[in-house]
């Protein structure tokens, strides 16, 4: 590892391209429950959960640290925005927003009493004035504020008596009716008011370093033992003095937004620091599935690269780079599928740009000019104009791809002019040194094709895309031709480390003396009409009764011995190295609403194998998640199991209910 770590930094140096690396991991409780923790963006104790993570945080390595409620982003169909929590400390360790002892529950005169206090130490001679929430039924108090660089002012702001906010979720501050307000000055105001026994101080839009010295005064005319949470606009680290990240809310999890790290090794650190944070919070990076097996959160770990600033981006003036990273991906379908979610597929939530509806000669037209294109100049514009509308899913959403340019210079939406760009066929694990070398896989990958540009022409794969490398035996063959690859350029990874993630991916159901191997495979699941009345059209229903398992042998084995599946005979395929192959796809379940309603669920699988030496046979049922032995009776021979064409590798048993 340390060998690749130098050889990625001297590439990187000889370069002049400093690449920072982003993540979005995701957590769930350990037993989650309600719609909040399947497909919903909020719900009733998500927050609470963020709020333990946050504390976690701080009382350990983001210590002297501030947290802040902020709005977050709004997706259509969603109502309110949704929140998140800002953590953020000091770099050199001094205290930002002390730690305090709680020793009674605040009441509203503690809210009027912190105002005036803090009145008295920015020497504003303005009185805070008292409005209603019609939602709580309590006072908020408002105090008009704004800073100049020089000193604090208290504008001329007042609201008619018996003013009310707005009757709306969020924060007091967020809720001011602004349209009732008299007098002139920026509309900007801190606010105060009690909630659930804790003060609730909201903070307007302030530039660092003034806000800083509002949590020093803040903190000065806090009451004694009472607990304060703080709301509001967080600043942009402009002076780089703070360490921190972001705890938002998403469908079905918490993200952590991390912050971008110079070096694999900070990232690292981070996700070990969240570890532990996790852990005290009651947060796992895993659900356990129906087989009692843990799973990803379904919220994903997507990573992302750009640089130290917008100004100093290494994609910005190397479109080709971009262009290199993006048909090598296309090149090796594991990097597409071997990491992700539950299912793949053009309705994932990473689709490849060639399983989208998009053209393979649109793509390598779009790629073509991207490497014609001189080095040197800013292209960042042209870029995001050559692929936002490629990289994206079958709907155009820009940013379910598994490529996503949404982040790059898109100037069509908040915060998408950041030069990122974002891989997001990958799943949340379990373990963090597997995130860990996945991560680092990522960033000698990029390393490597910027020494060595990949200019192939794309494939097609035509069906083999959705047939064989579904299968875990060909994808790994896939990945070994990646791994050598960059063994050769002097970038060796840890194999053991990615064994140990493909047995997780790709477990083993039923291992014979004589060598059948049958693993857990991949799935596409299609895409239903249905649209949830929870999460708006941030969340789809998919049909997810369908479920596939690759089948796999020597050549002997092959030859001297049939495998039937519920009675139906399963020829398995010669593929290379003399290994023999096939899928299967099987009904699973049948949830409503699913494709296929008049298709039965087909489980228990009977496998039986004959030929030399006595029948065996095994069963697999819902539970557990392997084959066993099976000594009921064997089922009646039926058709042969079928595929859909010639050529495909996997066997569809929901048609042989059609054959009768």
């Amino acid at each position: 590892m340390k060998a690749t770590i130098s050889t990625i930094d001297r590439i990187f140096r000889e370069k002049g391209v400093v690449l920072t690396l982003g993540a979005e991991p995701t957590c769930v409780p350990v037993h989650p429950e309600g719609a909040e923790w399947s497909y919903a963006a909020t719900g009733p104790t998500k927050l609470g959960y963020a709020r333990k993570l946050a504390r976690a945080l701080l009382a350990r390595d983001l210590r002297g640290g501030v947290v802040i409620f902020a709005p977050g982003k709004l997706y259509p169909g969603e109502v309110n925005p949704r929140w998140a929590l800002h953590v953020a400390a000091r770099r050199d360790g001094q205290v930002l927003w002390p730690a305090r002892r709680v020793k009674r529950p605040a009441v509203s005169a503690d809210a009027s009493r912190l105002l005036r206090a803090l009145c008295g130490d920015l020497a504003l001679s303005r009185a805070p004035q008292r409005l209603s929430d019609p939602l709580a039924r309590s006072a908020v108090w408002v105090l008009p504020l704004d800073h100049d660089g020089g000193k604090w002012s208290a504008s001329a702001w007042t609201w008619p008596p018996d003013s009310a906010l707005v009757s709306a979720e969020g924060p007091a501050g967020l809720r001011l009716p602004w349209d009732l307000a008299r007098g002139k000055g920026l509309k900007r105001a801190l606010t105060v008011n009690v909630v659930d026994g804790r003060l609730q101080v909201f903070l307007p839009p302030l530039l660092q370093e003034t806000f800083v010295a509002l949590l020093a005064a803040i903190d000065r005319s806090l009451p004694t033992g009472v607990g304060c949470d703080l709301s509001g606009y967080m600043p942009e680290d402009t002076a780089e003095c703070w360490r921190g990240l972001v705890i938002a809310a998403d469908p079905g999890v918490l993200e952590i937004n991390l912050p971008p790290c110079a070096e694999w090794q900070e990232y690292d650190a981070w996700l070990r620091i969240l570890k532990r944070a996790q852990k005290v919070a009651g947060l796992v990076t895993w659900k356990l599935g129906k087989d009692g097996r843990k799973a990803g959160t379904g919220g994903g770990h997507h990573l992302l690269f750009g640089g130290p600033t917008v100004e100093e981006n290494p994609f910005f003036t190397r479109p080709g780079w971009i262009a290199s990273i993006l048909r090598f991906w296309q090149h090796h379908p594991s990097l597409s599928y071997a990491f992700t979610g539950t299912y793949v597929g053009s309705s994932s939530q990473a689709p490849r740009a060639d399983e989208s509806g998009k053209s393979l000669p649109d793509l390598e037209m779009a790629y073509a000019w991207l490497e014609k294109l001189p080095p040197g100049q800013d292209y960042r514009q042209r870029v995001t104009d050559t692929l936002i509308h490629l990289q994206s899913d079958t709907a155009g959403n820009t940013h379910r791809s598994e490529a996503s340019f949404d982040k790059f210079w898109n100037t069509r939406f908040p915060g998408g002019t950041r030069g990122l760009i974002e891989f997001r066929a990958l799943e949340s694990l379990p373990e963090v040194r597997w995130a860990s070398a996945i991560a680092l896989l990522w960033v000698a990958l990029a390393a490597h094709l910027l020494a060595r540009p990949f200019r192939s022409a794309l494939k097609d794969f035509g069906d083999a895309l959705h047939d064989r490398y579904f299968l875990p035996t060909v994808l790994e063959a896939d990945f070994s031709m990646v791994l050598s690859e960059l063994a050769a350029r002097g970038l060796p990874m840890d194999e053991k480390t990615f064994r140990e993630v493909w047995h997780w991916r790709f477990p083993v159901l039923l291992k014979t003396p004589d060598g059948l191997l049958v693993r857990r495979a991949l799935e596409s699941w299609p895409l239903l009409c249905e649209t949830p009345l929870e999460g708006g059209s941030t969340s789809r229903f998919v049909d997810s009764s369908l479920e596939r398992i690759e089948l796999r042998a020597e050549a002997e084995f092959a030859r001297s011995q049939e495998i039937r599946i519920n009675g139906r005979l399963l020829p398995l395929r010669g593929w290379k190295d003399g290994q023999w192959l096939a899928g299967l796809r099987y009904r699973s379940s049948a949830l409503y609403p699913s494709l296929h309603p008049g298709i039965p669920v087909q489980l228990p699988l009977i496998l039986e194998i004959t030929g030399s030496g006595p029948p065996r046979r095994f069963v697999l049922r819902d539970t557990p998640a392997r084959f066993a032995k099976f000594k009921g009776s064997r089922p009646e021979d039926g058709p042969a199991c079928r595929r859909a064409h010639p050529s495909h590798f996997s066997y569809d048993l929901r048609l042989g209910e059609l054959a009768g």
